[in-house]
């Protein structure tokens, strides 16, 4: 439907499709296809039809084909695919059916707001090279990557690629259809716009043209006349991405980069190889949501404060006591009063992100988060070595700071001394706080050290609210409290929680029956997220060894490593020894991650198959077997390890030897 006129596909389709499904609007029109929104009368949810034009199904070559390609992409079964529910022809129309995404297609969102940050833009860059991968893998090229071919999904901001039902198998013989080129010749490879046979690399450049465009704004080649445009993609090289968009990451630019490249052999093999890629580009950001970004933001300029405060306190009092001078209440107050203060302020501010529905899960989430966004800070500034004023200022900071700790103990102790000298020490601790903030607010201009990967602060943070006392802390905020519901498109959700919110939404719309035999489901989503959950940790702890290796403390061995510095080739063999064993083990890992979260997705498809009409219990049966054993694998791998760091912790106490696996 155009400007409210109804197209004659639409009414023709409508009558063909009465009782099934209940046509809604036209929602877009290529070349391959008109896709109509449409709802599935029996089940009651919105769907997505794609009908192949009458024009085009009334040769018989064309049916034939685009039934064959769309039922074999109808069997891709992964969490960035747009899962294809049927595929069927009624009368003279060919179409298939697939899931409705509530969101907007990534060519929507760059003509509205523009180009994406590097962060989203290596977060869509990765999840299409997964979805591509998988479908590799099962012999299936896309051959129409494009922006328009790419949905954002509201609220968690996840990637799925959609028109799998035009693909073909990487096999297949036979001619580009005409009509395929026209709406996709700024995003065709040099070998396909030549017509020469295509692969999964042709997939990549065609994903390098959309990073591209989706980083910078603009093509990497643009022409009025399609046969002039094909002809750049064949013959000339693209701009490099860091000429058009400066402000992208070195690495995130290169890998873009050389998905353009003119012969295959010099892309990336796979999907897997680019995702990898970009993964180690930069952290991939998750959209925290509003309460909790303002907890995370409220009390960070007091922290400090509070806690010199109260450290000089504890200093005063405990001199105090030794001195024969207990304090009274009225000093106790001046010491600590301002930590319960800020105590009680954070569980006010706790208590009203519970209560808008969060948990403290999505507290920790967002803290390791942040963590994650710290180190990569910590590391650069790492780079920049100390300058000699860096230095002074330094030394005179801590200097100062050792005198104002002297006078304000020696002041707020109490000792007998007459007025002079009290306001001797007063001007001294004054004096000397003064050097101390104007010292510490250069410095972070001009660093005296160089800064290590780290930031203890808010590392203590985070293992306070991952441990007891956090729990603690958060259900000492809730008493008396009435939760309301989560809003909706309430972000943060790691990809594990989010299918399996899904599956349990689909498991407790089946029928009461259905659920009875279905009774271990629920328990064995549970058993994956956790499993998932576990994995991902340690995979974070991976790579944060892995940056560090030789650097910082991996596993105790770093003080080996420092001590024999003089042997550079040594120790430069041993730190890339251990850089690769951390990598090995990583790759082991995420391999056991990857397998989690493809069960979790598998039963929610089946779920969704089910539902549809097109699933059966045996399928889901079989599937929840598989998932069985999968968290029987990671439980064996998972208590493995935990043993193995048990055996080789030292008797004194001290870090574990680090363990492989």
């Amino acid at each position: 439907m155009a400007d409210g006129v109804l197209a004659p596909e639409f009414l023709a389709l409508q009558r063909a499709l009465a009782g099934r499904y209940s046509l809604e609007r036209e929602v877009g029109r290529g070349g391959m296809g008109i896709v109509f929104l449409a709802r599935d009368v029996a089940l009651d949810r919105p769907v997505a039809i794609k009908l192949l034009p009458p024009a085009m199904a009334a040769q018989p070559a064309l049916r034939e084909r685009f039934l064959r390609e769309a039922q074999t992409a109808a069997r891709l079964s992964h969490p960035n695919i747009v899962p294809i529910y049927a595929v069927d022809e009624v009368e003279d129309f060919v179409f298939f059916v697939m899931a409705y995404v509530e969101g907007e297609t990534l060519g929507h969102r760059l003509q509205t707001r523009g180009p994406l940050t590097p962060a989203h833009g290596t977060r869509l860059i990765q999840e299409v090279a997964w979805a591509l991968a998988y479908a590799h893998l099962r012999g299936i090229v896309h051959r129409d990557v494009k922006p328009d071919n790419i949905l954002l999904e509201h609220g968690t901001g996840r990637a799925l690629v959609t028109d799998f039902g035009i693909a073909r198998r990487a096999d297949a013989s036979g001619a580009t259809a005409v009509g395929e080129v026209l709406g996709t010749a700024q995003y065709m490879s040099p070998e396909q716009a030549a017509g020469e046979a295509v692969d999964g690399r042709s997939d990549l450049y065609s994903l390098g043209v959309v990073a591209f465009y989706a980083l910078s704004g603009r093509l990497p080649f643009d022409s009025p006349e399609v046969a002039a445009l094909l002809a750049m993609h064949i013959t000339r090289p693209a701009p490099p991405l860091a000429t058009v968009a400066p402000g992208i990451a070195g690495k995130l630019a290169q890998a873009v980069d050389r998905c353009l490249a003119k012969d295959p052999a010099d892309r990336f093999q796979t999907g897997e190889a680019l995702a990898e890629a970009v993964t180690e580009t930069a952290a991939l950001a998750r959209e925290v949501p509003t309460p909790i970004r303002i907890w995370l933001r409220r009390g960070a300029a007091e922290r400090v404060p509070v806690i010199v405060w109260s450290s000089i306190g504890v200093v005063a009092t405990t001199a105090s006591i030794a001195s024969g001078d207990v304090p009274g209440i009225g000093r106790l107050v001046l010491y600590f009063g301002p930590l319960g203060v800020y105590g009680l302020l954070r569980a006010l501010n706790t208590r009203r992100v519970l209560q808008a529905g969060y948990s403290i899960e999505d507290i920790r989430l967002a803290l390791r988060e942040q963590m994650a966004q710290r180190r990569e800070e910590f590391a650069f500034e790492a780079a920049a070595p100390p300058t000699l004023v860096g230095r002074l200022i330094r030394w005179v900071t801590y200097g100062a700071l050792g005198v104002a700790t002297v006078a304000a103990v020696v002041t707020a102790a109490g000792l007998r001394m007459d007025w002079t000298t009290s306001l001797k020490w007063l001007l001294t601790f004054a004096t000397s706080a003064v050097v101390t903030v104007g010292g510490a607010v250069t410095g972070l201009a001009l660093p005296g050290r160089r800064v290590t990967p780290g930031d203890p602060a808010k590392g203590l943070q985070s293992r306070i609210w991952n441990g007891r006392l956090g729990e603690w802390f958060a259900r000492l905020s809730t008493l008396g409290m009435r939760r309301q519901a989560l809003p909706a498109a309430s972000a943060h959700r790691p990809t594990e929680i989010m299918i399996g919110l899904a599956a349990d939404a689909l498991f407790a719309a089946l029928p009461k029956g259905t659920r009875q035999e279905l009774k271990d489901l629920p328990a064995v989503v549970r058993r994956l997220e956790a499993d998932a959950q576990g994995l991902r940790a340690r995979v974070d702890e991976l790579n944060t060894l892995i940056a560090g290796a030789g650097e910082e403390s991996a596993g105790g061995r770093s003080v080996s490593l420092r001590r024999a510095e003089e042997r550079a080739a040594t120790v430069g063999a041993a730190r890339q020894r251990l850089r690769d064993e951390l990598t090995a083990e990583r790759e082991g890992v995420a391999a056991r991650l990857g397998a989690a979260v493809a069960a979790l997705e598998n039963i929610r498809l089946d779920l969704l198959r089910l539902t549809a009409g097109v699933g059966s219990l045996d399928q889901i049966s079989s599937d929840l077997t598989a998932a069985r054993q999968i968290g029987l694998e990671v439980d064996a791998a998972l208590a493995g390890r935990a043993e193995v760091e048990r055996l080789l912790k030292p008797a004194g106490g001290g870090p574990p030897a680090r363990a492989a696996g």
